[in-house]
């Protein structure tokens, strides 16, 4: 089935100072695509100094239909919020991740057939050089500079409690059996507490963002995503990310949205 997702490129003018590619593909044992990705860039010069670049990316859950149907609302909600509000970018970001959180449990409130459904969802705004961000679930946000890759977001699951409280080590939670199981996501619980660092992190020319859902980070190591991107077209890179968790089994979802800083994003 054709993904369903947002073509950055076709939406909208980018302005001079990042290269921006991005790619989602169903994997290769899923019917439809549950993530979703989208990027934003207001049409004022005078809100882009004020707002930036938005970069989001979503992960649906809750079947055939709710999955779909949480994502979209996650990214369409947490983009328009963020279009149309006034404020600082992070009080912004988090006003728009309540909204989504709302929106998606009235809509299934409404529709049986939409019971249970939530996402994850990863927002990125990049303000001239200072980079701010929010997050719920177990999708990624990561920052890779020169020859190194850190990644900014925490998974919001029950293996990364376990790797917390010391059950497990870290490098078996990439491939623990209920690395899927969430402990937070939009839609899903009476509230939802977003990650979102108070200050915003300062980025530099050549650094690399990188979002991505699991059916990427699961099948692909850090260490190869840093490789990817580095001194590459970023299309191409994409390409490579989503074809090597293809050929390790590509169990789910794939997308993976990079914004490399060609220069102060002004």
């Amino acid at each position: 089935m054709a993904a369903l997702l947002y073509n950055p490129e076709s939406l909208m003018r980018i302005r001079p100072g990042i290269e921006l590619a991005a790619l989602t593909d169903v994997g290769c044992e899923r019917e439809n695509n549950e993530d979703r990705y989208s990027y934003w860039e207001p049409a004022s010069d005078e809100q882009f100094r004020q707002k930036g670049r938005l970069a989001l990316i979503a992960d649906g859950m809750g079947g055939y239909e709710g999955g779909q149907e949480a994502s979209r609302i996650a990214i369409e909600v947490v983009e328009n919020t963020y279009a149309n509000s006034s404020g600082d970018p992070r009080s912004i970001l988090l006003a728009g991740f309540q909204a989504a959180h709302y929106r998606i449990q009235e809509q299934a409130a409404h529709n049986p057939a939409l019971h249970g459904m939530g996402t994850t969802c990863t927002a990125a705004a990049l303000v001239e050089n200072q980079l701010y961000f929010a997050h719920v679930g177990d999708s990624r946000l990561y920052l890779i500079r020169e020859s190194s890759i850190s990644r900014l977001t925490h998974d919001h699951s029950y293996v990364s409690r376990l790797v917390e409280n010391g059950v497990i080590r870290p490098e078996e939670a990439e491939s623990h059996p209920q690395r899927h199981i969430l402990t937070s996501a939009l839609g899903a619980g009476a509230a939802v507490v977003p990650d979102s660092p108070e200050q915003p992190i300062a980025v530099q020319a050549g650094d690399v963002l990188l979002l991505c859902s699991d059916g990427l980070w699961s099948q692909v190591p850090e260490h190869e995503l840093e490789n990817a991107v580095q001194a590459k077209n970023l299309d191409r890179a994409c390409h490579e990310m989503v074809n090597l968790a293809k050929k390790r089994g590509g169990p789910d979802n794939i997308t993976v949205q990079v914004l490399r800083i060609s220069k102060h994003a002004r």
